[in-house]
């Protein structure tokens, strides 16, 4: 069996092979552009560590560990025109480097991309590798959309912000898991058991996401620490204060939310300071360890030896501790 990082070292190569007409140049050198930016190719790499879970033959599983990849780089370029974000990995975003209109046909073209891919699989779970990617694909939307909802509505509670990571986020990491499983000669129970150790992996993911964006090493999480803070952006942190928050702390947390005009750093630290009061860290901690507990308890449903199972079990509780 290999190391999780034997299988992001293919999947960086594979890309490299996609093939792309060169010509329009404008629609085409985006996409290269943007697969080029990198990442940790979390999904892609899950396809080929679930398929060599019940195979040895783990490559056959590399036109769609590929094609989700680009899929899920489809979604952050439209993501960045939604958001109006200048960087992304630290590089111009496509929206700003080329424009929008050229990063819309771009990721349009890369969705097309993506399917055709994921449809190189063989014949004989075409159907249902191809019925879950698109209820996948969905999911992510609505997820998405879910999201943007959420910045405009006052009162969000935990369990919806809970759902709509696990459609956001949680869902392409399913999918990725479920589809190499299939594609290796899985049976559609055990596959549906390595989906969900997926979501639940996908949500704790995200959760903890959420808490580096508070308490992470900028220099290690990549991007300012305290974004989230900044836009009063509705993570589980920030919900969780809201719904536990008394007093001062209601009435300053409230203040901080509604401030139009502030000094960037002093918002941070008081939001900090507050949810510090609060015992947010530990209460995000804790609903990422429930989450991760779910997912192994999943993972010890799938009936295969130990020793196939050990390197998605060691990858997903590096997971659980990274620093970006």
């Amino acid at each position: 069996m290999h190391e999780s990082g034997y299988f992001q070292k293919i999947i960086e190569e594979e890309l490299k092979s996609i093939r792309l007409n060169s010509v329009p140049v404008e629609l085409y050198d985006p996409i290269r552009y943007m697969l080029s930016l990198g990442g940790k190719r979390l999904r892609p790499s899950f396809v080929l560590m679930a398929a060599e879970i019940f195979s040895d033959d783990y490559m056959s599983a590399i036109s769609p560990a590929l094609g989700i990849e680009v899929f899920h780089n489809f979604t952050l370029l439209h993501d960045d025109i939604m958001d109006k974000a200048p960087l992304r990995r630290s590089q111009e975003t496509v929206h700003k480097k080329w424009n929008s209109d050229v990063a819309i046909l771009s990721g349009d073209t890369m969705f097309v991309k993506s399917c055709e891919l994921i449809m190189q699989v063989n014949d004989a779970v075409l159907r249902p590798v191809m019925t879950l990617f698109y209820k996948t694909a969905v999911e992510v939307c609505e997820g998405q959309q879910l999201d943007m909802n959420y910045e405009s509505e006052n009162s969000v509670s935990i369990e919806q912000y809970i759902s709509m990571i696990k459609l956001k986020t949680a869902a392409l990491l399913a999918c990725s898991l479920k589809t190499g499983a299939l594609v290796a000669g899985a049976t559609e129970t055990e596959a549906d058991h390595l989906y969900a150790f997926g979501k639940n992996i996908g949500i704790a993911f995200q959760l903890h996401d959420d808490m580096l964006d508070v308490y992470g090493d900028e220099q290690k999480f990549g991007k300012q620490i305290g974004g989230d803070i900044l836009a009063n952006k509705k993570t589980f942190l920030l919900l969780k204060a809201i719904e536990t928050a008394t007093g001062v702390n209601a009435n300053e947390l409230k203040r901080w939310i509604n401030m139009k005009e502030f000094n960037p750093h002093e918002k941070i630290t008081a939001v900090k300071e507050i949810f510090s009061s609060l015992k947010i860290r530990e209460a995000v901690e804790n609903k990422m360890e429930h989450f991760y507990q779910q997912a192994v308890i999943t993972l010890d449903l799938v009936s295969v030896p130990e020793e196939r199972k050990k390197v998605l079990r060691e990858f997903a509780e590096t997971l659980m501790v990274r620093e970006a």
